[in-house]
């Protein structure tokens, strides 16, 4: 603490890397075979060569829709024979049956995911076979700008192509470390290998340059080895699973990929109806006339076209209502050509908010239909080509498009906010301070309004640009300030009773306001329930746990993050549960609370620079479990390597001590804010450190930090109030004397014109 209060007065820098927070860099691989003198090397192939040894081991992979026909295409070569094939993720997309050929005309249908890898885009599959023959593997760091390479792949159907290039260059594009090659990438190259001219594994293409048509990008295979080193297998029926729409809830036709995750809908990808039409009908019960059917959507392009859809037949025919070209359209299908559809209505609407959520409704009365756009009408018709059917979800063209809220119903509830409150708001508003960004009582009368106060503090910002800066600032002042209260409702009851899934999720909403806690919330009781159905009604408690970790680790393939440690999403539990992976902390949050509610006592253990558990079974000597590691079981010699590599120093006590749930959460926390600093983004650092003094209002050395950063950013007056709370408590270590030079150089600079 002293060290630390020494520095108020000084001026060094505030951002400083958060050590202690990360595991070490990845071992670099072997260098490669130096060439010969003559400056080429005598293992070098001919182009011809290449292709006549790499046929054998490369594969065309196929994917397969929901209507049994092919629905993607992509390239992938052998890296092991015993039936392990490397490709790229979105090749493989999410939730479709996945097949691989190979030259000679063999089919081999995947029967596991055995390792993907989000970031990267990269995936390997299982093929139940054990004879092939594997591509060797190069070291990609070895790589030379010019280099010689070679390229396999099915460029749109065209099998087992054979294109050769050089290295362009060797780039990091958002973080990955590419290969740049001068190579022709079409549809069906991605997931092909590049190869060197000793026919070496260098890189797998996956990315197509939008400069040249000769020119594309590679991932390093250096990447990819760690995959092989710690696959984290899912079987295909639980591949299937992710993502899936429930089909007790929705049916989709014609094409086109629909998926779900924290509670909103996608879609992209070419439907195979008329104009590249995808449905996605709803399951559920229509209610008799009149009734209201209602969704919010957004566009990724407002060229594009979707939203929803109604009297549907299951087939071809239905009415559709829905955003095109940044009008309103209405529109009748009844067939499958150009020739059965007829737009009825396409108006413009000043309601309508281009490249934003917008909430369309359709009332649906006896004789007329209402359509709406954020509560508004903007038309009515009373066209009867259709009376009665399904209703559900459309998608045009090559529309990518989110939907959310998705409601049927007697009356959907207006979702514009009422004249009162936003008078309220109004009133609030115009009593803004000049010059203040985050007066407390302001933020305070508009939490009880929060989605409406932040969404008429947007809409203020648009229209007055010389405000926007403010208003934007206390939007998400009061969406920061109405998850602290929600934190605090959540820690308020007895440490057996906190619901850490819960607060964890409030933790990512700080930086997420879209994000849907209580989807996140039922999909975590879900997983808990799959896991006790599946366990004899007398288990034991050593059957449980073993349940636990075969159902996380072999069945759904949860694992650490291999590659991108430092990225934010390993610190976001909603990221984790949809990506199944992350840092040892949040995948230890979800192992926690996974046994709490099979009834299993697991409690966490912060060791220097990792975090573990242990699980206190009833009976026997408790059992210290690596999470990250695949809930592998760890020696107190483990435990003492770790703290000695860490920490430079023996194991202590207190380093096995079973840590609270809220310092679970300052411990996530500090890492967020870790990663903050590293970026010097001084608004995260400062929204962490809030969020932490909120869970552990007496901790100095995060009071200190704070007032210096708000001082910084010129917040004077509450840097004060942080000055003067230590001043006042005294904690221990604290230089009075720099403390106080610190106040009066910030009251000098107010006074200052």
């Amino acid at each position: 603490m002293t060290h630390f209060l020494n520095s108020l007065c000084g001026n060094g820098v505030f951002f400083l890397a958060a050590a202690g927070l990360f595991a070490d860099e990845p071992t670099k691989p072997k260098p490669a075979e130096p060439p010969s003198a003559s400056g080429k090397n005598p293992l070098d192939k001919t182009v011809e060569q290449l292709a006549e040894t790499v046929r054998k081991s490369a594969v065309v992979i196929r994917v397969t829709g929901r209507d049994g026909q092919r629905q993607g295409l992509g390239s992938g070569f052998v890296v092991a024979a015993e039936g392990l094939i490397a490709t790229n993720l979105h090749v493989i997309g999410e939730a479709r049956p996945i097949s691989v050929q190979f030259e000679d005309g063999k089919r081999h249908e995947v029967i596991a995911v055995e390792a993907f890898d989000r970031a990267l885009d990269l995936a390997l599959l299982r093929v139940n076979a054990s004879d092939l023959t594997p591509l060797p593997l190069g070291d990609s760091d070895q790589l030379k700008q010019g280099q010689s390479l070679v390229a396999v792949g099915n460029p749109r159907g065209l099998a087992f192509s054979v294109v050769s290039g050089v290295v362009s260059g060797l780039r990091k594009i958002d973080g990955r470390s590419m290969i740049q090659v001068a190579i022709p990438v079409e549809t069906g190259n991605s997931g092909g290998p590049v190869l060197d001219m000793q026919g070496r594994v260098q890189g797998i293409l996956t990315v197509k340059s939008l400069v040249t048509a000769n020119l594309g990008f590679a991932v390093t295979v250096n990447s990819l080895k760690p995959m092989l080193q710690k696959p984290n297998p899912i079987p295909m029926e639980r591949w299937l699973t992710i993502g899936a729409l429930d089909p007790k809830e929705w049916k989709s036709i014609y094409g086109g990929r629909w998926r779900q995750r924290g509670g909103k809908i996608f879609v992209d990808g070419a439907g195979t109806g008329f104009g590249g039409r995808s449905l996605c009908l709803s399951q559920r019960p229509i209610p008799e006339m009149p009734y209201e059917v209602a969704v919010t959507v957004r566009l990724d392009d407002e060229s594009g076209a979707a939203g929803l859809l109604f009297h549907a037949d299951g087939g071809d025919k239905h009415y559709g209502f829905y955003p095109s070209a940044g009008q309103l359209r209405l529109t009748r299908f009844q067939g499958p050509d150009v020739y059965s559809w007829r737009i009825l209505h396409q108006e413009g609407s000043p309601h309508y908010k281009p490249g934003d959520w917008n909430m369309l409704k359709v009332r649906i009365e006896k004789d007329k239909f209402l359509c709406f756009v954020n509560d508004h009408l903007v038309l009515e018709s009373t066209d009867g080509g259709l009376t009665a059917g399904q209703v559900g979800l459309a998608k045009f063209r090559n529309t990518q498009a989110e939907f959310k809220h998705f409601q049927i119903a007697k009356e959907v509830r207006a979702a514009k906010i009422p004249p009162d409150v936003m008078k309220r708001i109004a009133r609030s508003l115009d009593s803004l301070p000049a010059g203040e960004t985050s007066p407390g009582a302001l933020i305070q009368s508009l939490v009880p309004d929060a989605p409406a106060s932040i969404t008429l503090l947007r809409d203020r910002a648009k229209l007055l640009e010389q405000q926007a800066a403010q208003f934007r600032t206390l939007a998400l002042a009061v969406h920061h300030r109405q998850i602290h209260e929600e934190i605090r409702k959540v820690l308020q009851v007895g440490e057996n009773e906190i619901d850490l899934i819960h607060a964890a999720l409030l933790v990512a909403r700080l930086d997420n306001d879209e994000l849907d806690v209580d989807a996140y919330r039922k999909e975590v009781d879900r997983m808990a329930r799959e896991i006790a159905a599946g366990l004899p009604a007398d288990a034991s408690e050593k059957i449980k746990l073993a349940a636990l970790n075969k159902y996380l680790f072999i069945e759904n393939g949860f694992h650490g993050s291999r590659h991108d440690y430092y990225n934010k999403s390993n610190s976001y539990l909603n990221d984790v549960l949809d990506d199944r992976e992350g840092l040892p902390i949040t995948l230890s949050v979800l192992y926690l609370e996974l046994a709490r509610r099979i009834g299993l006592q697991v409690v966490g253990v912060g060791l220097p620079g990792h975090f573990i558990v242990r699980y206190v079974p009833s009976k026997g000597d408790p059992q210290l479990i690596d999470i990250f590691d695949g809930g592998k079981s760890m020696s107190k010699e483990d435990v003492a390597r770790i703290v000695q590599d860490f920490a430079d120093r023996p194991v202590e006590d207190k380093d096995l001590t079973a840590v609270t749930k809220k310092t679970i959460l300052v411990r996530m926390l500090q890492n967020l804010r870790g990663l903050a600093e590293r970026n010097r983004d001084a608004d995260a650092v400062l929204r962490y450190l809030d969020t932490i003094l909120i869970i552990t209002p007496d901790a100095p050395e995060e009071r200190g930090s704070r007032a210096i950063l708000r001082a910084q950013i010129g917040r004077n007056k509450e840097a004060l109030e942080d000055i003067d709370w230590l001043l006042e408590h005294r904690p221990a270590g604290l230089n009075v004397d720099h403390l106080l030079d610190f106040r009066r150089n910030i009251d000098k600079a107010g006074k200052t014109p």
